[in-house]
This record gives C-alpha cells, structure tokens and sequence, in this order.
C-alpha cells in the first residue's frame, strides 16, 4: 500500500470505527448477559413453569371432581 491510499481512506476508516464504538454495534458478553437476566426475569413474571401448570391442572381436575359430586347428590335428593 502507498501512503496516498492510506491517507485518502483513513478518515473514512477512523470514522467507521467511530460510529462502530458510537451506536454500539457490537456487544459484549456482559451486555448480552444483563439482557439475558432483565428476559428472564420479565418472563418468571408473565409466564408460569410447566411443573406449576401441571399442579394448577390437577387442582381443576380435583375441584371439577369435587362439584360432579356435588351435582350427583344434589340430583338424588330430589329425586
């Protein structure tokens, strides 16, 4: 490389690294980290496991249960 070609190109590549550093176009491991915590912790709000599903599931199933008897009785005392 000549020095006419590297002194007509540099400003150009000084400021690409600028705007690189600037807007922040590259992430580093500890960003992608804090973003990955601030996820999870937003989801743990919103969302439940789907151990806690399943354990939700069968207390309906139970309470479903629980008022077909409740009907069964009902149903035989009148008739």
């Amino acid at each position: 490389m000549d020095r006419d070609f590297l002194y007509k190109y540099l400003p150009l590549l000084v400021l690409g690294i600028a705007v690189i550093f600037q807007y922040n176009l590259f992430v580093t491991p500890q960003m992608l980290e804090h973003t990955h915590r601030e996820i999870l912790s937003e989801i743990s709000k919103v969302y439940i496991t789907k151990s806690e599903f399943q354990i939700v599931k069968e207390q309906l199933t139970d309470i479903n249960k629980k008022v077909d008897k409740i009907y069964d009785t009902l149903i035989k005392e009148r008739g």
